[in-house]
């Protein structure tokens, strides 16, 4: 029987002058055959004698140690290789790795801001000296958290109604008309505060816009229905709006630079916090499937639980009290 070691040795030989393959990746594979070479020896097997239930039971302590679902897969495609090498070389009639799966990574939760982060970018004025580029700012801000708006359909609305507009608001009605994802049109409401920062915006929106000189068409031409707009009158784009959310918050002081997403899903967040309407903020999300809001009941929980743990006289039991 061929030592260990000198399969490995053999094996990455092949990997770096037959297959040519980066240095740092026969690195990579040095170190997860190490790793296999070690859970090997724990149950006194050569590597050309190890089962699939072997690989199944080394997965589950890599996992069950805090490891990854992606570094797992890493690992065993490692694994794999090897062994599909060592079939051709006749000294395994089988490949143990061939019909494991890595555990699936769970799904990160989105970020979300606490009640007390999304109140203090709403309300904080980052350019007094420039009245125009605050009202816009604010507007854009109060509208993505107020509404849960996304960023594109944020920047498809229209000042006002028109043929062909993709969106708009209704500041009589209280409503924004945006187009969604899948090209789904729907309403939702818009409060107050975003109200009355979309009426500043307003008032001060037109002067930006360049003056049309009599008999030509109006410069920049459909741009200038655009709800939100630069300097030169045209319309905003995401990465500009992305750009001015996170400057904006970094100057309101909080920890985490905000992208308009986040304002999205705090938007959800807070609103279950409140109401617990799962449907109801389906159909403000524009969420074609209720899966995918039920996303934020985990971020909602997440809440109780802090609260919890910062409130109940029982969630703070001493080492000493359990034993």
């Amino acid at each position: 029987m061929v030592d260990d070691a000198v399969l490995i040795e053999r094996y990455l030989a092949h990997v770096r002058f037959e297959k040519r393959l980066a240095e740092r990746t026969v690195t990579l594979y040095s170190l997860d055959l190490q790793k296999l070479q070690g859970y090997a020896a724990q149950v006194s097997v050569a590597l050309t004698q190890v089962q699939n239930s072997h690989i199944r039971r080394w997965v589950a302590q890599m996992h069950g140690g805090g490891r990854s679902g992606r570094g797992i897969a890493l690992i065993l495609s490692g694994w794999r290789g090897f062994y599909v090498w060592l079939g051709r070389e006749g000294l395994v009639h089988s490949n143990p790795v061939q019909d494991v799966r890595a555990p699936k990574a769970g799904k990160p939760l989105p970020k979300a801001l606490s009640v007390d982060d999304a109140v203090q970018l709403a309300s904080f004025a980052s350019d007094r000296n420039d009245p125009w580029l605050e009202a816009r700012d604010a507007a854009i801000v109060e509208l993505l958290y107020g509404s849960g708006l996304r960023v594109g359909e944020l920047t498809g609305l229209d000042a006002v109604a028109g043929p062909g507009a993709l969106g708009w608001i209704d500041l009589a009605a209280a409503e924004a008309h945006v187009l969604g994802k899948g090209a789904k049109r729907r309403t939702v409401p818009v409060g107050r505060k975003t109200l009355e920062a979309l009426t500043r915006w307003q008032a001060l929106r037109d002067q930006a816009l360049p003056l049309a000189v009599p008999g030509k068409p109006a410069p920049g031409g459909a741009a200038q229905a655009a709800l939100f707009i630069g300097r030169n009158g045209t319309r905003l784009t995401a990465q500009s709006i992305w750009q001015r959310v996170k400057r904006r918050s970094q100057q309101a002081g909080l920890a985490t630079p905000v992208h308009p997403h986040m304002l999205r899903h705090s938007f959800a967040s807070h609103l279950l916090q409140s109401s617990s309407d799962l449907r109801a903020v389906q159909e403000l999300l524009g969420h074609v499937s209720i899966t995918t809001t039920q996303v934020y009941t985990r971020l909602d929980f997440q809440h109780l639980a802090k609260a919890y743990d910062a409130a109940h006289p029982r969630a703070k039991i001493k080492s000493t009290d359990q034993k």
